[in-house]
């Protein structure tokens, strides 16, 4: 059945943010995993880039639902996500080396249905296999600097070329670059490939690419001025995360710990007016 990976994950794609109490807010993005488990009970994984709710102060977040009416009009419904206990311990799980968090959420359950299965992350593989590289196009959702597509609150859908080279193994290029601009509020988003069959020599030409080819982190600033670059971690690391939820123990990737000049995170650092 055909299927637009574009549209699922705009409906996967959520607002966070915590209101600081003087009339602004963080803002942050995040999306929505469909997995099992371990005792086989279906869950739902909020999956943001980990300083979005390590910048936020408070113990709980505010998740951007957005619920259909009868009548084919959605209505904005943000809904309170405890990211702290009581005594201030993050409920999230980070990965040790990206800057990738997981945290299960209860989420209304027809959102929950529009969650992405899991094998919609891309690994090592997925990247030969399609022989992905600098200069192809991928896609990004989020909300810069709070804003959403409508007031309904879906995020707002852009594009970008990968600007590095080469981008994988994630082992040994845990990161690469995307040419778009980045803003405070972008960070968590999912980044992705969603392309009609290749027409590279050696790829499969029998069918579309899609898939998630991981989250954006940061953006690219040097001597204050930004590059118009942003910062992709692969979605090998959201995987890892995700296993670490069940298993703080299981065996990650000891990627390299590569720093790009200058980079600094892109999102929940800076607060936004609420009239964003």
């Amino acid at each position: 059945m055909a299927w637009d990976l574009a549209v699922e994950l705009i409906h996967a794609t959520v607002q966070l943010e915590q209101p600081l109490g003087d009339g602004t807010r963080t803002v942050g993005t995040g999306f929505l995993i469909a997995e099992t488990a371990p005792d086989g009970t279906p869950r739902t994984v909020l999956v943001t880039a980990n300083h979005v709710l390590a910048k936020m102060p408070g113990n709980e977040a505010r998740i951007g639902y957005r619920i259909a009416n009868p009548d084919g009009s959605w209505s904005y419904s943000p809904q309170t996500l405890r990211i702290r206990d009581a005594d201030g311990a993050k409920l999230w799980t980070q990965h040790p080396s990206r800057d990738v968090a997981a945290i299960t959420i209860k989420a209304p359950d027809e959102f929950a249905k529009a969650a992405i299965p899991l094998n919609w992350l891309a690994q090592d593989e997925t990247f030969q296999i399609n022989q992905v590289g600098a200069g192809d196009e991928m896609m990004a959702l989020g909300f810069p600097r709070g804003l959403a597509a409508n007031q309904a609150g879906f995020p707002i859908l852009r594009s970008g070329r990968v600007a590095s080279f080469p981008i994988a193994p994630a082992q040994v290029f845990p990161t690469f670059l995307l040419d778009f601009t980045v803003f405070p509020g972008n960070s968590g988003g999912p980044v992705f490939m969603s392309q009609a069959a290749r027409r590279r020599v050696g790829a499969d030409e029998g069918r579309d690419v899609q898939f998630i080819a991981g989250l954006l982190t940061q953006q690219v600033e040097l001597n204050s001025e930004r590059l118009e670059i942003g910062i992709v971690t692969h979605a090998k690391f959201i995987r890892e995360t995700l296993m670490l939820m069940d298993n703080p123990h299981a065996q990650i990737t000891q990627a390299r710990n590569e720093v790009v000049t200058g980079a600094r995170a892109a999102s929940a650092e800076e607060a936004v007016s609420r009239e964003y």
